[in-house]
């Protein structure tokens, strides 16, 4: 149990109809009552959990709102302590006034993600369960909500257990039979070990797929736009957005900097960036544009090339084809409202799906989020199966499968007991780190430290 009291506004930092000032720790409540005043006089130091109180909050012997009091005890709380929230007015300057109150009544601000944080550590949730409380907040469409929400709920984290438990029983009996040789403790037959891994490795190499299909829905994907000047790739970019995110001019040249934006396109979000017209030019600026476009789509997951389908194809265009070719990537052949002259048959050669697009009308947007769907493989996630909700968790999976791996090999060779052992007790651990069960206080920090202030 945390000996500290902390405090911190848990709503957005902008007006808005309510906001609420979390309390939470030992003092929470008796902190609340130096602040708050109930109309018919109680205190909440009395107060029932699950009870709401009406009164006026007090700062430097004045009324600064009205409010209303949730109280919550322990251990029947978000964070398993006693929690007070006074829902104010939502005024900026009001719930900074009533924080500062809180403070000086005797509370200490809350850092990042320290309410979950102590709901993990107090048990009230595990590890994979508090990201997926990060993962629900900042979800952008439907799937990826239900997906964090099943996550919130346990599903992970009960198939993540069920494979521990699997492997934990198999070291268990080779413990035995190892440490106590003279005992007369019947030997686990390899055919059974090498089931038990070999079902277990395939159970998360099939949780760690179902992840890669649905980054683009609960994570979203780093996608860049790329093309000669004045393909029509701002235009592109604005049309996907919603709105003028890129100037839009007939001038070759317009973009000179990464624009960067994220979309979501029906389920899947996109980190996008438009970039400047890929080509050679002596203008100083305008190669300082293409130097940064190129490093754009070096490190980019997948690349939008547009390609202008009223023109034939150029140098310039078969260099950005090139440039493509070890990419996830879908070709955009612009401006389909006039004429192709465009040579598709030379695009499909290397792109993996070619998608005819007027930028400037709207017209193949729906074949769009089709090849993006297919291309990304989002038509293969499940949000009700288990899900992983981050790079943390997926490594945790890849480590175990490794260490599987290792435990069959070593089966195979002949190796001895005790080393198969010893890699099987390496796979629990990465799954045990998954869950928060023997995750490093590090880990455990740099978790939380991503979460908003408030939550």
């Amino acid at each position: 149990m945390n000996e500290k009291t902390v405090a911190a506004i848990a709503t957005p930092n902008a007006p808005g109809g309510i906001g609420i000032i979390r309390i939470s720790g030992p003092e929470a409540l008796q902190i609340t009552d130096r602040v708050f005043r109930a109309v018919d006089g109680s205190k909440i130091t009395d107060s029932k959990g699950y009870r709401a109180h009406f009164g006026d909050v007090i700062y430097n012997n004045e009324k600064i709102d009205e409010a209303v009091c949730l109280v919550f005890r322990a251990p029947h709380s978000y964070t398993g302590e006693d929690v007070a929230e006074i829902n104010c007015h939502g005024g900026l300057f009001v719930t900074k006034q009533i924080l500062r109150a809180v403070i000086e009544a005797g509370a200490e601000p809350a850092g990042p993600g320290e309410f979950t944080k102590r709901a993990f550590l107090n048990g009230k949730m595990d590890l994979a369960g508090s990201e997926s409380v990060m993962a629900l907040i900042s979800a952008s469409g439907k799937q990826a909500a239900a997906a964090a929400l099943n996550t919130l709920e346990g599903n992970l984290s009960k198939k993540i257990n069920a494979c521990c438990d699997r492997i934990i029983g198999v070291c268990a009996s080779l413990a035995a039979w190892v440490d106590y040789p003279d005992e007369d403790i019947e030997e686990t037959e390899t055919s059974e070990m090498t089931e038990v891994f070999s079902s277990v490795k395939a159970e998360l190499e099939d949780i760690i797929r179902r992840y890669d299909c649905g980054k683009a829905v609960t994570e979203g994907v780093d996608a860049v736009i790329v093309g000669k000047p004045n393909v029509g790739k701002s235009t592109v970019m604005n049309l996907l957005s919603g709105y003028q995110r890129s100037i839009v001019t007939d001038i070759a040249g317009t973009t000179r900097d990464v624009v960067e934006e994220k979309i979501t396109i029906g389920d899947i979000v996109l980190k996008i960036a438009d970039t400047a017209g890929i080509h050679d030019t002596e203008n100083v600026v305008e190669n300082i544009g293409v130097d940064l476009a190129r490093k754009r789509l070096d490190r980019a997951e997948l690349v939008l090339a547009v390609f202008d389908g009223s023109s034939p194809l150029s140098a310039e265009d078969s260099t950005i084809i090139e440039q493509c070719r070890e990419k996830k990537k879908i070709a955009l052949l612009n401006k389909a409202d006039l004429p192709r002259l465009a040579d598709r048959g030379v695009i499909e050669k290397d792109f993996d799906r070619v998608v005819e697009i007027s930028a400037l009308t709207g017209e193949g947007v729906r074949e769009l989020e089709r090849a993006l769907s297919e291309i990304l493989m989002t038509d293969e996630f499940d949000p009700a199966a288990a899900c992983l909700t981050g790079e943390r968790q997926r490594n945790c999976c890849i480590r175990a499968v490794g260490h599987l791996s290792e435990c069959l090999t070593a089966l195979e060779s002949g190796v001895t007991l005790d080393a198969v052992n010893v890699c099987a007790d390496c796979a629990v651990d990465a799954l045990l780190e998954l869950t928060g069960k023997k995750a490093r206080t590090a880990v455990v920090d740099e978790v939380f430290s991503r979460f908003c202030v408030g939550k």
